[in-house]
């Protein structure tokens, strides 16, 4: 047997590329010879081959290949149609099209091509389909996939590094000046929420006489330019310049930092698949006020304050909670660190991967 990761675009920091990376890790450790097969990679040692040359070294009857779908790519269907081993896909979600109307018609245009393989992927009859969450598997199933054939299996992740690494200690003094640290983490994209975020934040600020500080951490994509700005007009709507800070491309050790520095992890995304940055907020001990849409309160569990309402007085209102009720908070952290350790470690996620291959081994 011979085992093939196949992934559009691989990159070692991007939540698709480190699940992608982890599962073939652990096909080496079961002494199955792996290679990952891609379009292009970037920050990755581990060595990548042309996607077109997969067939040729694990399209057998005897062979396992595992798709990680989160975009369109034809290129995949055509080589999967010809395997004749065992075919997996991860389904990492795909953001619909309707976020991006206002802001990128590129952007919108790739969202609806690779909803539209949903159903090509679904009637490849897969021997396995697994996604991120039941809310991903679900997308699967209503476009055609067997049920009796799908797993969830959350995604592997690095937040074991982060919680080993140095946290940047400067980075650290210069939050921890008295002011009450918002977090968002995530990439600046218009299915984030980052708008809802700023109204929330700003609800806060009107409404309680403290300083406060939200602390925008996520990539920022020049193709999104106009995001941006509305989000940069937005904060200067409410005045709240000084109150900002972005921090576009973080490091691991500024990352852990943030973490560690903030009083609350508030996330207002309305489109989430899985959102790993739930499972680093649990496992490095910040607090979570989130918007209750799609795969969140999956994720999130009893772990954190979940609304189904988009009300910023609400959100704020439950920042401000957290942070004056030291019961409340140390519960809310414990059930996050347990959540972590008994859901989302990458020990229980190895363990859960390993079943599911015990057919094929």
């Amino acid at each position: 047997m011979k085992a093939a990761i196949l992934i559009p675009v691989l990159t070692s920091k991007d939540a698709v590329g480190a699940d992608a990376l982890a599962m073939a890790r652990i096909l080496d450790e079961l002494g199955i010879e792996t290679r990952v097969f891609c379009q292009s990679s970037s920050g990755v040692q581990r060595r990548t081959w042309p996607a077109e040359e997969m067939m040729a070294f694990a399209g057998g009857p005897e062979d396992l290949v595992i798709y990680h779908y989160s975009t369109g790519w034809p290129l995949a269907l055509d080589l999967l149609r010809r395997c004749r081993g065992l075919r997996m896909v991860k389904y990492h979600n795909i953001t619909p099209p309707e976020f991006f109307q206002a802001y990128s018609g590129d952007y919108r245009t790739a969202c609806e091509n690779g909803r539209k393989e949903l159903e090509k992927v679904a009637a490849l009859g897969f021997e396995m389909y697994l996604g991120d969450s039941s809310y991903n598997l679900e997308e699967l199933i209503a476009a055609g996939a067997s049920r009796e054939r799908s797993h969830v299996l959350a995604p592997f992740h690095r937040v074991q590094e982060i919680v080993e690494a140095e946290a940047d200690v400067a980075l650290i003094d210069a939050l921890t000046d008295g002011a009450r640290n918002f977090l968002m983490v995530g990439r600046v994209a218009p299915n984030k929420g980052h708008l809802h975020l700023v109204e929330a934040f700003s609800a806060y600020v009107r409404a309680y006489a403290e300083p406060a500080r939200l602390i925008l951490l996520g990539k920022v994509d020049p193709r999104l330019h106009a995001y941006t700005e509305a989000i940069r007009q937005r904060i200067d709507e409410h005045g709240l310049g000084e109150h900002v800070l972005w921090i576009d491309g973080a490091s691991e050790a500024q990352l852990k930092a943030a973490y560690l520095a903030s009083h609350v992890f508030m996330l207002m995304s309305e489109h989430e698949g899985f959102c790993v940055p739930l499972v680093e907020a649990m496992a490095l001990g910040t607090p979570i006020v989130a918007h209750a849409s799609s795969a969140i309160p999956e994720t999130l569990g009893d772990a954190g304050i979940a609304w189904q309402e988009q009300d910023p007085w609400l959100h704020a209102a439950s920042a401000a909670r957290l942070f004056s009720d030291d019961d409340l908070r140390s519960d809310l952290l414990e059930r996050g660190r347990r959540r972590y350790r008994q859901s989302f470690s990458n020990d229980v996620l190895r363990q859960r991967f390993v079943k599911l291959l015990e057919p094929v081994l």
